[in-house]
């Protein structure tokens, strides 16, 4: 299996491991007794985390390894894989 790192993977890591760190404060907020509205908006903000790093994986994905698979295209090809891109937006 070919290596497959990008440049913006250190990101990617780092913004999981900030959610990582937020998720163990929700856990210990929850044990803590604290009130569900301050859990429930922490929990948001580590659901909001964790699909960014997912839409920039996915985007860096489609930005690097489709080019590299389709290769060099003419522009009326090229309108299939940018509107691709695009309602990939939607994940």
């Amino acid at each position: 299996m070919s290596d497959h790192r990008h440049a913006s993977h250190p990101a990617i890591v780092k913004r999981l491991k900030r959610a990582e760190g937020h998720l163990r404060s929700v856990v210990a907020m929850i044990e803590g007794g604290k009130p569900c509205l301050d859990i429930a908006q922490q929990l948001h903000a580590v659901e909001k985390a964790v699909a960014q790093a997912k839409r920039t994986l996915i985007h860096d994905h489609l930005d690097h390894c489709l080019d590299e698979t389709v290769g060099p295209l003419s522009l009326e090809q090229r309108g299939s894989v940018d509107e691709f891109r695009e309602i990939a937006k939607y994940l």
